[in-house]
């Protein structure tokens, strides 16, 4: 049983909490919160706590706070020698306090808090500085979700932006795309299974051959007057820029 503690009451600090009370092998001992209300629905009211001295003793401390808000929350952790790690993708081991003995432990996923999530299928990303240690997020890893991965921190850094391409602009794409649809009173749903299709293509296909389109097929006509259509600036030079970026990788091929 490894008992741990959670700092922290936002999307992952909730998702985590929910994945770990379904598990057998993890005790959480406590989670601090500023405002205890915020967990309320999802844990023991005696075990959500609102001032750093009164954290017991736990195998292993997450930091789930926002990154700007790690270093100071790792300072103010009241004791030292022990496992705390953080959940970001993009800061280092370095934001946390020499004090303790330092970790990562990064669910590559994005969280709502509205979206319940299937955390057996959610890659875990774990750096230790220790053989002890790492064994330790494995294994709290491993009683959560069946990919685990040892990745060091540029490593971590380098998928942190691979998934903004994927994740965060994909999804920008998908509002412009619906803004554009809501424009000219054509149903967004319509797009879904294209949507889907394209989503689930990559698991056969690398995606530099599962790209279609005009760009592709250096299909001017096409470009020009999708360019010609839009009249929205923004949504133009972003056309423009995606079409060049497709039509430079073609030239790989």
């Amino acid at each position: 049983m490894i008992r741990i503690t959670l700092l922290g009451s936002g999307n992952v600090a909730q998702h985590l909490i929910k994945a770990f009370t379904k598990s057998e092998t993890i005790e959480i001992v406590q989670v601090y919160s500023r405002k205890k209300e915020n967990l309320a629905s999802l844990i023991d009211f005696d075990k959500i706590v609102n001032d750093f001295e009164e954290l017991k003793e736990a195998d292993l401390y997450i930091i789930a706070v926002s990154d700007k808000a790690i270093a100071e929350v790792s300072r103010q952790l009241p004791f030292q020698n022990r496992i705390v790690v953080h959940t970001s993708g993009a800061a280092s081991l370095d934001v946390l306090d020499v004090k303790n003995r330092k970790g990562v432990f990064y669910p590559l996923q994005t969280f709502s808090k509205s979206k319940e999530i299937d955390f057996s299928t959610v890659p875990m990303c774990l750096e230790a500085e220790n053989t002890f240690d790492f064994k330790v997020l494995e294994t709290a890893a491993k009683s959560i979700s069946n990919v685990v991965h040892a990745i060091n921190s540029d490593q971590r850094k380098a998928l942190h932006v691979a998934a903004v391409f994927v994740n965060n602009f994909t999804n920008h794409l998908y509002q412009i795309g619906h803004e554009i649809c809501e424009e000219h009173q054509v149903p967004f749903e319509i797009l879904k299974p294209l949507i889907q299709e394209t989503a689930e293509k990559i698991n056969t296909l690398d995606p530099i051959y599962a790209q279609t389109g005009p760009a592709k097929r250096n299909d001017s006509t096409t470009i020009d007057v999708h360019l010609d259509y839009l009249s929205n600036e923004n949504q133009k030079n972003i056309y423009k820029i995606l079409t060049q970026s497709i039509q430079n990788n073609g030239k790989k091929l």
